[in-house]
């Protein structure tokens, strides 16, 4: 068998006999470089597509890695800023116990109560037996939500506490501003209230007070909270102080050998106000005692048997 290659760098049509062996090795060595390219490019090739999925797993794993991190992060984030939010409430919670505890303390001292019946110094009392012992552990919504109640209990304890403290405080002014106890701070009774025998004429008049006799110089003392209106001499009371006390009562303290106080001075209960004498209409030292409602005279026994 005859092969004819015709080429335009040969000069002629060259003619191969296939029957002849030295044309086999040639062809041979070109057939097997040939084979040997094939499979090259074949090996390269399902080598490259082999490792497609497995590039995407990988890209795929970075990707799912990411996202992670970046969910993480704003996890952080978020928990970060839930516990500075509680930071806070806890911080207005400490806020508001304190504030409760001094008011506690200012409503034990105004009401008188006794010493360690109400200890707003120490953790209250508290005691049961344990029947949660099986119960969940609050998350964070739940201790949220225990501490909005939390701080809305200490809110409403507040607002009643401060009503409670308004109102001492008005029975404690009221009380200071009532007149209650003796006028001086030593003497004893020479006369009631009421219809008697003027020491002066013998004859039946009305004594508008009580009469305190003692020594001169003893201390006169306010039986109220008040404000001076009169302080000087006044026909018949000799040196007198008048104070008014609000609430339509007010006081008078005649028959002063001197006077501690002038008019417009603010006075508190028990204040020494005068020292007792026997100026104006009196026939030794004592102290001629009023108490005034509404501008009239009433019998001051009452108001100094309040303190007895």
């Amino acid at each position: 068998m005859n092969i004819i290659v015709v080429s335009q760098r040969l000069s002629g049509p060259r003619t191969f006999n296939l029957a002849d062996r030295r044309v086999w090795l040639p062809l041979g060595a070109i057939a097997g470089g040939a084979l040997l390219v094939v499979l090259g490019l074949g090996t390269a090739l399902g080598a490259w597509l082999g490792r497609m999925p497995l590039v995407h797993q990988v890209q795929a794993m970075e990707n799912t890695q990411a996202a992670q991190e970046a969910e993480l992060a704003a996890l952080r984030e978020g928990t970060g800023a839930h516990m500075n939010g509680l930071a806070l409430r806890l911080g207005e919670l400490q806020a508001q116990t304190m504030r409760l505890n001094a008011l506690g303390k200012r409503l034990v001292q105004m009401a008188n109560l006794q010493d360690g019946e109400f200890n707003f110094d120490q953790v209250p009392a508290l005691g049961g037996p344990d029947t949660g012992a099986d119960a969940p552990a609050l998350e964070i919504p739940g201790f949220d939500d225990a501490l909005d109640a939390v701080g809305q209990r200490l809110a409403d304890q507040r607002q009643q506490l401060s009503v409670l403290e308004q109102l001492l405080l008005n029975r404690k002014l009221k009380d200071r501003q009532e007149p209650a106890g003796r006028p001086v701070k030593s003497g004893w009774l020479s006369s009631t209230y009421g219809t008697r025998i003027d020491p002066f004429n013998g004859t039946r008049a009305f004594h508008s007070g009580m009469d305190f006799a003692g020594r001169e110089g003893t201390d006169v003392l306010a039986v109220a909270d008040g404000v001076v209106t009169w302080a000087g001499d006044r026909y018949g009371y000799g040196k007198m102080v008048e104070i008014d006390h609000g609430n339509g009562y007010s006081t008078r303290y005649a028959h002063n050998e001197d006077l501690t106080v002038h008019v417009g001075d603010r006075v508190h209960k028990g204040q020494v106000i005068s020292h007792m004498g026997d100026t104006g209409r009196a026939t030794a030292p004592n102290l001629h005692f009023e108490v005034l409602k509404d501008g009239k005279t009433v019998n001051p026994y009452k108001f100094v048997k309040k303190m007895d």
